[in-house]
């Protein structure tokens, strides 16, 4: 039976035993919340990616374009059945059979995957300015999955409208005609 001081020493930690009750909480680091870890194999995930390219790319040389073919790159792994505009079921949310249509990421799943990417690039030292997760043409690459996708499917999409409270327009023209004058 291995004791709670030898796997310690196993880690590389002292294997002094600590006074009862002290330090009960250290004995090991907080659960990582869903989120967090999957940023983290998120982005360990696009490091190894930008170290297989031939050649290889420096994290600070990656550009937008490497986001784009390593977006397309993980549409190999999809799970998601989008059909092409040929196909007999395009257009249809539920098709009856089956189909050679291929298989790719959902755009949420890749829009999911742009925000912790977006948001690990900047924990990582990277600088909002620079940050290819964030450029123009990931979101119009996005939108136009997502277009395309739910056409595939038959099912449009729509995006909700924010419904503006009169209060705050009230605030707003109020801070604007002070500003005017």
């Amino acid at each position: 039976m291995m004791s709670i001081n030898k796997g310690k020493e196993i880690a590389g930690e002292s294997s002094r035993p600590t006074p009862a009750g002290a330090g009960a909480d250290q004995q090991s680091p907080p659960a990582l919340s869903r989120y967090v870890s999957q940023k983290r194999r998120d982005w360990n995930t696009f490091g190894q990616y930008l170290k297989n390219q031939r050649p290889p790319v420096a994290l600070s040389l990656c550009n937008d374009n490497h986001v784009l073919d390593f977006l397309r790159y993980l549409d190999q792994f999809g799970k998601t059945k989008v059909h092409l505009q040929g196909c007999m079921f395009f257009g249809q949310p539920e098709p009856p059979g089956p189909c050679t249509c291929p298989l790719k990421q959902a755009w949420g799943s890749l829009d999911a995957l742009i925000g912790r990417l977006r948001a690990a690039y900047e924990e990582n030292g990277g600088l909002p300015e620079t940050n290819p997760f964030a450029s123009g043409s990931i979101r119009v690459y996005l939108r136009e999955v997502r277009d395309s996708q739910a056409k595939a499917r038959g099912i449009p999409y729509k995006k909700k409208k924010k419904k503006k409270s009169p209060l705050k327009s009230n605030e707003d023209t109020s801070s604007f005609t002070v500003q005017q004058s």
